[in-house]
């Protein structure tokens, strides 16, 4: 077994369901120590139940990531459990949409930008502020996406503008940092196994023969090779990758 991350703590946000709780079980799986962290404390128990039961170390931390306090709380529960913050992953994050821009209602333009956009930066700030004080840095994988970055869909506009806003953020904040110590990078999956992906009214199945129809992979991506390309980024191996956007997608973007 891999343990590229053994004695370090990790933070990931979004962690009580698919892509994030995936990303949790796998830095648990090679050494971390893990804060899940999420709004409702159910799933993240769950999540760290989850790790637990195959021998890994997790600490469940509730939290919302639009309020600027709890960025800066979930920062202090690593620190003052495990002595460190060493890999962050801001995974978190929320759709609201599925028709036209003209029919978006205002609440969901702005819970978009407050939880996909500010919760980024406050979570980013927070952590960098923490990481830039230790020897050994810090790495920090954000998770945008392919809409917005690399492509688009229908119904998706103020979605996608989030996240376009996401990855310049990282980009930047890459930039400022990478002589702090702290190295920044992103994830931008693709059509992947959560709920998200699937359309209104479309069941499993039709998912299956959607992307085998249109995808030049011929399916969707599994939460895991997501889980595994942030793991990539966020470990030694990449310690040269800096502002990078590595997209998960099947080809869909090409």
């Amino acid at each position: 077994m891999s343990t590229r991350f053994s004695g370090r703590t990790a933070l990931v946000t979004g962690a009580g369901s698919g892509i994030g709780r995936a990303i949790a079980q796998a830095l648990a799986a090679e050494g971390a120590r893990v804060v899940v962290a999420g709004r409702r404390r159910e799933p993240l128990d769950e999540t760290v139940r989850l790790i637990e039961e195959r021998g890994g170390t997790a600490l469940a931390a509730t939290a919302d990531v639009a309020r600027p306090g709890d960025a800066e709380a979930l920062v202090r529960v690593a620190v003052d459990h495990y002595g460190s913050l060493d890999v962050a992953v801001n995974n978190a994050g929320v759709f609201r949409g599925g028709g036209p821009l003209a029919d978006l209602p205002e609440a969901d333009w702005h819970s978009q930008l407050d939880i996909n956009v500010s919760g980024m930066f406050l979570a980013l700030r927070a952590q960098i502020r923490r990481m830039r004080t230790q020897p050994s840095g810090g790495a920090i994988v954000n998770v945008s996406s392919t809409f917005g970055p690399h492509t688009t869909t229908p119904g998706a506009a103020a979605y996608s503008a989030s996240k376009a806003a996401v990855t310049a953020l990282s980009r930047g904040a890459a930039l400022d940092h990478i002589r702090d110590g702290v190295r920044i990078n992103v994830v931008s999956p693709g059509a992947t196994d959560t709920p998200m992906s699937l359309r209104s009214g479309e069941t499993e199945a039709g998912r299956t023969e959607r992307a085998r129809a249109t995808l030049p992979l011929g399916r969707i991506s599994a939460t895991q090779e997501v889980a595994a390309a942030v793991l990539y980024l966020a470990c030694d191996d990449a310690a040269s990758v800096v502002g990078t956007d590595l997209v998960v997608d099947g080809g869909g973007s090409l």
